[in-house]
């Protein structure tokens, strides 16, 4: 798999888990339909499935998806939620994207 497709499969992830998120937030906090659940649970298992996909071991997995999680989170928060993530979020995320890069990406012995 290559680099791209590694982190657009990280990123549709983690835009599936927001998701399957997000709509239980709108139905508990601003009193939406629960019909919205349904959609929320095929998200959530779409996120499982999607993890299912990288092609190495799961802890390692689930380590390096965090650190795309935070970059798609702040993305959501801009863009959905309409707050603009402070310069602080962005080195944070920054942060944390680049132990995804150690993680994902260093050589191994195997």
């Amino acid at each position: 798999m290559t680099l791209l497709q590694t982190l657009g499969l990280f990123v549709i992830t983690a835009l599936a888990e927001i998701v399957g998120c997000y709509l239980p937030w709108l139905v508990l906090r601003q009193d939406k339909s629960v019909w919205l659940l349904l959609p929320a649970a095929l998200s959530l298992a779409l996120f499982a499935w999607l993890l299912s996909l990288h092609p190495t071991a799961a802890g390692r997995v689930y380590a390096a998806y965090g650190g795309v999680y935070i970059g798609v989170a702040l993305a959501w928060l801009w863009l959905v939620d309409g707050i603009r993530p402070t310069q602080w979020d962005l080195v944070g995320s920054g942060v944390a994207l680049l132990g995804m890069a150690i993680i994902l990406f260093a050589p191994r012995n195997t």
